[in-house]
């Protein structure tokens, strides 16, 4: 009698599961609108290379301050191209963005509450998280909600089905402004210096503009 082949033991032998797909780190900052352009379409372009985003909130002031940097809209000479260029790259890629007034913004409010929503310590929904970063970015590029006045905030943040007292309380609290601060550390310590940024695989990518190279780094064009 022949022996079985391999493939008889096939389904009594237990199977290795697949390793998780390596994330794609993507930092934003709720004031910048190329940051908010990639936030529209991140989740997309990663699903087609079968692998999650990571999202991580934070404040361009720091990294600008850590890189030695300021914002392309403080010199006089770049302001009115960046300004256009906002509007353009939106266009292009599909997005509704009408530029918000006053601009940029302090956004460590929304940010607290992002943290808030998606650390284990707090609400631990980064699902919630990434929905309130979609709610936040695009109430601001595009129906000018102010995100650092506490009432537009508050108001918006009960709209997408937050309590207002909670809001008050979180984006106060001494222990969601320092988990911001951590994640503000954390990353400067990842090279981070603008919005938005990638790393995937350990490569970083910096900007709106490289999508096509963040594209084609995850179909293997390496």
């Amino acid at each position: 009698m022949d022996a079985p082949g391999p493939s008889a033991y096939r389904g009594a032998m237990p199977q290795t599961p697949a390793a998780p797909a390596a994330p794609i780190h993507f930092w934003f900052d709720f004031s910048s609108p190329y940051a908010y352009i990639a936030s529209e379409w991140i989740e997309a372009l990663a699903a087609r290379h079968r692998r999650p985003v990571h999202w991580h909130a934070m404040l361009l002031g720091v990294t600008f301050q850590a890189a030695e940097l300021k914002s392309p809209v403080a010199y006089p000479l770049k302001r009115e191209y960046v300004l256009r260029d906002f509007a353009r790259s939106a266009r292009l890629e599909g997005v509704p963005y009408r530029q918000p007034d006053p601009f940029p913004i302090a956004t460590h409010q929304a940010a607290r509450l992002f943290t808030w929503l998606a650390s284990p310590q707090g609400a631990d929904d980064p699902a919630r998280a990434v929905r309130w970063a979609h709610t936040g970015l695009r109430a601001y590029f595009t129906r000018n909600v102010n995100l650092s006045d506490a009432a537009q905030l508050r108001a918006l943040a009960v709209e997408f089905g937050l309590d207002g007292e909670q809001v008050d309380a979180i984006v106060t609290d001494p222990v969601w402004k320092q988990a911001l601060r951590r994640e503000n550390e954390a990353a400067v310590a990842a090279g981070v210096f603008g919005a938005p940024f990638f790393v995937v695989d350990g490569e970083p990518f910096w900007g709106n503009d490289r999508k096509g190279q963040l594209e084609r780094w995850l179909a293997g064009d390496r």
